[in-house]
Parts: C-alpha cells; sequence; structure tokens
C-alpha cells in the first residue's frame, strides 16, 4: 500500500504544505508516501514531486494505494490529475478563500479560486473521504454534498514551536521599542485585512496610546495587494508600524516573545493557527468573529463582532494597553484552550480517518 499526497502550490511556511509535511513523517512509518505539487517553490524542489513524477509502484483502487488531496485552491492540472487516477481518494479541505476578495486586485487569481470551490463541489461524488480541518469547514464540505465528513484538526505542536531559539538580533530590536507592541502573523492579502489592521492602529496611535507599535509578520506573495497595502502604509506614515515581510521560524519566535498582544482582523479562516502560536507565547488574542475564528479560539480571546471597524479594534487594543489585570486572564484562558490541541491526539485522528478508506 502507498498513500501519496497532492497540494496545488507547494511552499516554504505555506500551512497547506506544513499539513502535508506533518502528515508525510507520519504515513512514512507505515508506507510509501511521497508529496507532489502543481507547482512548488524552487527551494522545495528535493522534498516536493510535481505532478508528472507521479509514478506509485502499482495503482488503482483494487492495489489499495491512497492519493490525499489538499483543497485550497483550483488548478487545471491537479482536476486533471485526478480524473486521470483511480486510486481511492482522500480530500483534505482546508478552505478555499471568496473569490470576490481579489476580483479588484487579480482577477486571474480570483478565476483559480472560484474554480477551487466548483471543484470541491464536483469531488463530492468522487471522495471515498472528505477531511474537514475544522467544524467549519467539515460543514462547508456537508453543505456541498459529501456523505463522509471528518474533523480532523490540524496537528499543531505548539511545544515544538516554543523550543525555537528566538532570533537574538531581531529580539533585541523590537525589545528596545518604547510602549506596547501589538503583532499581527499571517499572509498580507486581501481577506486578511491588513487595510483595516492599519486603519485600526492610526486611530490607536492617533487618539489612544501614542506610543503604541504594530508589528506585522508574513510574506506579500501577491504582487497586487502587495503593491496596495505598501501604498497605504506609507502613506498612513506610521513610524511605529513594522512590515517585516516573510520571517524565519527564528524570527517568528522573536516577534511573539516580544510583544504585548496578537491582533488579526481576518474576515476568512479555516483554522487560524497563528492564534494558537500567539497563545502558546502567552499571548492575549484579538481577533473578529468570521469564518472559524470564534471555533479555534473556544472563548479564549477578545472576540469582536464580525462587522467591527477600526474605532472598536482600536479601542480594543487600547484596553489591553492600559489593563495588565485584562491580559493576564486572557492569556490564562490561552494557555487552557492549547490543551484542545494535541498533536499526538491529531496525528492518530488523522491514521484512524484512513484506516477507514484502506
Amino acid at each position: 500500500m502507498e498513500i501519496h499526497q497532492v497540494v496545488v502550490a507547494a511552499a516554504p511556511g505555506d500551512a497547506v504544505t506544513n499539513t502535508a509535511f506533518e502528515y508525510q513523517r507520519l504515513l512514512r512509518r507505515i508506507c510509501r508516501s511521497e508529496i507532489y505539487a502543481a507547482h512548488r517553490h524552487p527551494e522545495l524542489v528535493d522534498d516536493v514531486r510535481t505532478l508528472r513524477d507521479y509514478s506509485p509502484l502499482r495503482s488503482g483502487r483494487s492495489s489499495g494505494d491512497v492519493v490525499v488531496v489538499h483543497l485550497s485552491i483550483g488548478d487545471r492540472a491537479l482536476s486533471r490529475f485526478i480524473d486521470e487516477r483511480d486510486e481511492r481518494l482522500v480530500i483534505v479541505y482546508h478552505n478555499v478563500t471568496p473569490p470576490e476578495y481579489f476580483a479588484a486586485y487579480d482577477p486571474a487569481f480570483a478565476q483559480l479560486l472560484h474554480d477551487g470551490r466548483a471543484e470541491i463541489a464536483r469531488l463530492a461524488e468522487r471522495a471515498d473521504l472528505a477531511i474537514g480541518v475544522s467544524q467549519y469547514n467539515a460543514a462547508e464540505l456537508e453543505a456541498l454534498g459529501y456523505r463522509d465528513v471528518q474533523v480532523v484538526p490540524l496537528v499543531v505542536d505548539v511545544d515544538a514551536f516554543r523550543s525555537i531559539v528566538p532570533d537574538p538580533i531581531l529580539l533585541e530590536r523590537l525589545a528596545a521599542v518604547d510602549g506596547p507592541t501589538f503583532l499581527y502573523v499571517g499572509q498580507i492579502l486581501p481577506h486578511k485585512r491588513p487595510d483595516l489592521l492599519l486603519e485600526a492602529y492610526h486611530v490607536l496611535v492617533t487618539n489612544l496610546v501614542p506610543d503604541a507599535n504594530l508589528v506585522l509578520a508574513g510574506h506579500a506573495r501577491n504582487r497586487a495587494y502587495a503593491r496596495v497595502f505598501r501604498a497605504q502604509l506609507e502613506g498612513l506614515s506610521l513610524p511605529g508600524a513594522r512590515f517585516l515581510g516573510g520571517v524565519t521560524p527564528a524570527e517568528l519566535a522573536a516577534c511573539f516573545q516580544s510583544a504585548t498582544a496578537f491582533v488579526t482582523a481576518s474576515e476568512h479562516e479555516g483554522v487560524c493557527v497563528p492564534l494558537l502560536e500567539a497563545m502558546s507565547f502567552g499571548l492575549p488574542v484579538v481577533a473578529r468573529d468570521h469564518g472559524a475564528i470564534a471555533e479555534t479560539m473556544g472563548g479564549a480571546g477578545l472576540l469582536l463582532p464580525a462587522d467591527s471597524g477600526a474605532l472598536l479594534i482600536g479601542e480594543a487594543l487600547a484596553e489591553l494597553a492600559s489593563s495588565r489585570t485584562r491580559r493576564e486572564d486572557l492569556a490564562a484562558r490561552g494557555r487552557k484552550r492549547l490543551d484542545a490541541f494535541d498533536p499526538d491526539a491529531a496525528r492518530a485522528a488523522f491514521l484512524n480517518a484512513l484506516l477507514e478508506v484502506v
């Protein structure tokens, strides 16, 4: 038996790619297992193969082999690959961003997202099993007609993350600033709403906490939206706002260790792992009630209404800046929330789901 995984695009630091690597380490204990991608970053050529390289020792349903497809966007090459294979098919659904967020910035990418949602619906009859990485994702699959849907949480090993030694240079630089520091970690994309976060920070330093700082860490891979974001950042002229771009694990650890609180204004999340990473560092978290954020947070953070604007977000940050008691309470609730994300239990849940298929 062989169990191989397929992703649309493999890239360093990408949540879907990280999940595939985590599953591969697990699967290789029991069988041959490779990761294939329609597109891959040059840094991953030694670890991820292309779809053209797919070459199982045997093939077909009779072999007992399984292809695990991670879906988060559409791609014609991936669709053709699935149609040409007849191994047992397992879908891992990470959710697909609604295409309207990208329509004004990148119509071609918006079309890929549209195709991705169509592909998910198309595969409902083909899949032997569908896995949602959250209840929110699983509910979408069930609404699309998937019969066998299981919730398998992502493997989030916060202990391993906390063991990373923070980058000393960045840690010293961030620790040297005066005032509270609010941290955002995530890609710079329109559905993440970093634009709203900048507006909220502008409200914060203009009217409430003048010495507050904002650190944003994450890749800006969509060039069209990156230009818009950078123009806004420069136009607001906020000396306390620092956009770091993509960071190493050690630099990310430095960001979390030096922050006062974590904040996101995202409007679409299938899980939102940075919330859990922030909790592991004892940070209070602030987010709006969109997608799976409330499910991930589990009552352990400051959950704002979905329609919260810059003023309310700014006021929430000001409250955390001024109340140590409030910060400590939220931090304690966050540490307790992490008990629900046992990485070994998540690994076992994934294997148990596959056992039903093989």
